[in-house]
């Protein structure tokens, strides 16, 4: 954690800051740009796909954001630390699309930094807040994966096995945090009821946007696949988050997708030619979403320019 506030001292000083933002704004533009020579089959993909396929799949990438937004609202108020509805809004947006283009699924990261520094969010309450994030994710994710093809009994188990196994994580984090204790930011979390609900809801609506376009997505290059199939296709594709070293999980999500066809019953072919499918749009969505935070200001409303290292005793903007 120091060497972290430590890199956001550097990175934000005052001197840093006009070249860090014009910095970010080419390497941004290049990653993009290097993404769709890379990978010109995206774009060469979906020529052959219907347009109505792709316009409802982005369409539903919408409430899908709005969801995680929401959900990542709930984590803040676990901290302590709620922020305004419409920096969230934007700071999801900004970090979705640092998420996919930047290395090793780097969004996270940005919105810790961020919250440190413009809003002292305390970074083990941020980690620990996230952790139930990805305990609920995951507990939904089994049981999409296991609800529509195996018998009650193995839903339950398995449900029973993630949700367990996160409750120890949790645990040892907590345990392990009490004994570390972050110099000068005392502990503002709390395991808030009503907050705990709305985030299982966020997470659950979110989860079941990605099965809606999933759904599509399938059907677009199998008509024959039902629900019931996309369903547990979703819960087995969104394993891949928690080993996702690549954009958008490229290679790990197909890898768990065809290690649970015994589950989903999805030929090779499909998930190969689906997933083609969903990047393609999601890229297409991102373009969307960047122009949307160019569009809005979003450096300006979420006041890049006045970030301040927690220790210094200049009001933040």
């Amino acid at each position: 954690m120091q060497q972290i506030e430590q890199l956001a001292k550097i990175l934000l000083a005052k001197k840093n800051r006009r070249w860090i933002a014009v910095g970010v704004l080419i390497i941004t533009v290049l990653l993009v740009a290097h993404f769709f020579f890379s990978n010109p089959q995206y774009i060469e993909q979906l020529a052959h796909v219907s347009p109505s396929v792709i316009v409802l799949v982005i369409l539903l990438n919408i409430p899908a954001t709005v969801a995680l937004a929401w959900a990542y609202y709930a984590i803040l108020q676990l901290c302590g630390k709620p922020i305004a509805m419409k920096e969230n809004i934007l700071l999801t947006a900004y970090s979705s699309i640092i998420n996919f283009f930047g290395p090793l699924q780097s969004g996270p990261g940005v919105r810790a930094v961020y919250l440190k520094t413009r809003h002292k969010v305390r970074i083990r309450d941020y980690m620990l807040a996230t952790l139930v994030y990805y305990a609920f994710y995951a507990t939904f994710c089994a049981l999409f994966l296991l609800v529509g093809t195996r018998p009650w009994w193995q839903t339950a188990l398995g449900l029973l096995v993630v949700a367990g196994f996160s409750t120890c994580v949790i645990g040892w984090f907590i345990r392990r945090d009490s004994k570390r204790g972050e110099k000068g930011a005392p502990s503002a979390f709390a395991f808030r009821r009503s907050t705990l609900i709305a985030l299982a809801i966020a997470v659950l609506l979110q989860i079941t946007c990605n099965a809606s376009y999933f759904y599509v997505e399938l059907h677009a290059v199998n008509p024959s696949i039902s629900i019931s199939q996309a369903i547990s296709y979703t819960g087995a594709a969104g394993f891949s988050l928690f080993v996702s070293l690549t954009p958008d999980a490229v290679g790990f999500r197909e890898a768990f997708l065809i290690f649970s066809q015994q589950l989903h019953h999805i030929s090779t072919a499909d998930i190969l030619n689906a997933n083609i499918i969903d990047r393609g749009s999601y890229v297409l969505y991102l373009v969307l979403l960047l122009l949307f935070t160019l569009s809005v200001h979003a450096r300006d409303r979420l006041q890049l320019r006045n970030w301040r290292h927690p220790g210094t005793t200049k009001e933040s903007v």
